[in-house]
């Protein structure tokens, strides 16, 4: 591996409610991931006032989960995570060019009786924001040449959605149907990597929806990234058998800043859409109307004896 990167992630999330809550559960999906690529170093999860109940679980997609109650009225929440992590390079050395064909991949992954259970499967098939659209698929199909290595198919998507598509802040909600960020092409983050995601499964490739932070400033250069100082969102494309990629045959593509993320995308949780990897949601008793702040902070921790940069 080559040099590692060190970052700490703050991320607070803050409710006020206009009547006092009598009960809450919650669940929190907030602690990154830990791999060989990304060493979670610490990670501290508490809420204001406390939780009366609190444990942590590993979902069905191997994400880390926090679940925690209160039963004592109360008439804000605060929900701080903060998480130091060492990261690596993932795709230093990606060759897209010479893995195996996108149709190729995709007959392997179609129904076939008696056939052995691929677990990408899962990633192919449609799910709650991300349904099938006709007018994606067609989108889609000109970058399908037959024979064209999966990776440069799926970069290609990348580039184009990327370049037609703006980056509109408050342009959509989490509740925008997939249909209408296609329309209007515009969105966020998420609606981003939902329409690759979208785009990736019309042609029959597994793609999985990533959840996590990224620096402002990456630290391998260049412009700076949109999305950081929030929760960010990007897409993950099954390519098993390119060179470059890790033994999982997970690549990661970051279609809001047009890039294959480095050591300044943090990887927090992956399902098949923003809905399987929500930050913090839950069920309340009484509030009634409430207010949300969400503030994040990624900052790239010095080495020892060194200065912190932000």
């Amino acid at each position: 591996m080559t040099e590692s990167v060190d970052l700490e992630v703050v991320h607070e999330t803050a409710y006020a409610y206009g009547a006092p809550v009598s009960v809450a559960h919650h669940l929190a999906h907030l602690q990154p991931l830990d791999d060989a690529h990304q060493r979670l170093l610490a990670h501290e999860l508490a809420a204001e006032p406390a939780a009366e109940w609190q444990q942590r679980a590993v979902d069905r997609f191997g994400n880390a989960c926090w679940w925690f109650s209160r039963a004592t009225p109360h008439e804000r929440l605060t929900v701080r995570s903060v998480s130091r992590l060492r990261l690596w390079p993932r795709f230093a050395g990606l060759q897209p060019e010479a893995g195996p064909a996108w149709d190729e991949r995709a007959a392997q992954l179609r129904y076939r009786a008696h056939a052995p259970y691929d677990p990408a499967v899962e990633f192919v098939q449609p799910s709650p924001f991300v349904p099938r659209l006709a007018e994606l698929r067609a989108w889609a199909q000109p970058e399908c040449q037959p024979g064209r290595p999966v990776a440069e198919l799926a970069l290609a998507l990348m580039h184009r959605l990327h370049a037609g598509f703006e980056y509109r802040s408050a342009s959509t909600d989490i509740d925008t149907p997939l249909a209408q960020a296609f329309a209007q092409r515009a969105g966020v983050c998420q609606d981003f990597a939902h329409l690759l995601a979208g785009a990736l499964r019309q042609c029959g490739l597994p793609a999985r929806y990533v959840s996590g932070y990224l620096l402002t400033q990456p630290p391998e250069g260049g412009a700076d990234l949109v999305g950081a100082d929030a929760s960010h969102a990007w897409v993950q494309v099954h390519v098993p058998g390119t060179p470059g990629v890790p033994d999982d045959g997970w690549l990661d593509l970051d279609p809001t800043n047009d890039v294959v993320p480095g050591t300044g995308h943090v990887r927090v949780a992956v399902g098949r859409d923003f809905g399987d990897v929500t930050p913090l949601r839950g069920v309340i008793r009484g509030a009634g109307q409430h207010s949300l702040q969400v503030a994040v902070r990624t900052r790239r921790l010095a080495p020892a004896g060194g200065p912190a940069s932000c």
